[in-house]
This record gives structure tokens, sequence and C-alpha cells, in this order.
């Protein structure tokens, strides 16, 4: 059976990281549910020049309408759907990643709070032991930053900055952003092929 992944896009720099991924989820025969924040959409904006509808059918539209050809399929919520499945125990996505995840959302999940669809659906798959993978991208970090980070991981997250590596010699900005997106994937038991892995030929 495909794998549930719930995706949460918010408002850190890194769109290329989530939007990839987003992707690889799709080409992996997943089923996505996606969610994003209205500062989200300011960042598509600024670093992808994408236009991300602020109505989820639209969004789902414009989606579905990229990744055709992928296998996955992908459902669209809006940030107040509370009917969404994300929202409730009684139907979780088999885990969830927020990338890029903004210092907001990462404190607003660490305190509990679910004051949004992103915030619950994160709320929702720790309390149930699902995998959560938190994708921050900031620096330097703050005193407040790495004590939500902590918090977060002794609940059972994994915290994952966008960190890459070269030992594989990247060359473009595609094969950086791949580094990040296969350790993300790896986390969710996805397979793929973005990357060498340590010791391979």
């Amino acid at each position: 059976m495909p794998k549930t992944v719930c995706l949460a896009l918010t408002g850190a720099s890194g769109m290329p990281y989530g939007i990839r991924l987003l992707e690889c989820l799709l080409a992996a025969g997943c089923h996505v549910q996606l969610l994003y924040s209205q500062a989200a959409q300011v960042v598509a904006k600024q670093e992808m020049d994408l236009d991300l509808p602020a109505r989820a059918k639209d969004a789902a539209a414009h989606f579905r309408a990229c990744y055709a050809t992928l296998p996955g399929t992908l459902a669209v919520y809006g940030r107040e759907e509370w009917f969404a499945p994300v929202a409730s125990g009684s139907n979780p996505p088999d885990a969830m990643v927020v990338c890029p995840c903004s210092m907001g959302t990462l404190a607003a999940i660490a305190q509990g709070l679910a004051d949004n669809l992103i915030e619950r659906a994160a709320d929702v798959v720790l309390k149930e032991r699902r995998p959560l993978v938190l994708v921050p991208r900031e620096t330097p970090l703050s005193a407040i930053h790495l004590e939500n980070m902590l918090r977060l991981s002794r609940a059972g997250a994994v915290i994952l900055p966008p960190n890459p590596g070269f030992y594989n010699h990247p060359q473009t900005v595609q094969d950086v952003v791949d580094f990040v997106v296969a350790r993300v994937l790896d986390q969710l038991g996805v397979a793929h092929a973005l990357t060498k892995r340590w010791g391979e030929e």
C-alpha cells in the first residue's frame, strides 16, 4: 500500500527543498496531503517565482497539472480546513514533513499549539507516534530555537536541518537540493536514487 505523507510548506527560506520533495514523493507513488501557510506563498514567489494559489482547490488543480505523469496522488487542504483527515488522530498520515519549517511553526509545534491545520496535523502525528520530520532553515540559531528543537526531538520528532554534504561533488544547485531531499526521503523510508550514498562507486 502506498505511503500517505503530509507535507507542509511554511515561511522559512528553502522552498526549493519542499517543492522537490513534493515531486519525489509523487514520483515514488505516495499519497501526499499538502498544506502551506500564507507566508509560504510569499517565499515561493520570492525564491521560485511560484504562485501558490490562496484556495486549496486551485492549488490542487495547479499541482496535478504539473505532475500529471507521476503515479502518486495529491490532496491539498486549506489552513482552516478542520475536516481534513490530518486534523484527527482517527485518520493520521503515515508520516509528516514540514519543509521548509519556519522557527515560528517549529515553536508552535513544540508548545503543542494547534491554531491552524499545519500545527494541528503535526500535533496529531506526534501524539499518534508517527514520524514527524522538521526541516528548519535558519541561521544562526538562538537558545530559544535550540531549546524548541530539543523539546521536539525528545517528543519523537526528527530535526533535519538542510545542511548539504559535498563528498558527492555537487555541480549544480539542484544537486545540493537533492542531497537534502534524499535525507528526508530516507527518514520516511521512501526509496529514491537522488544521490550516491557514502561508499558507493
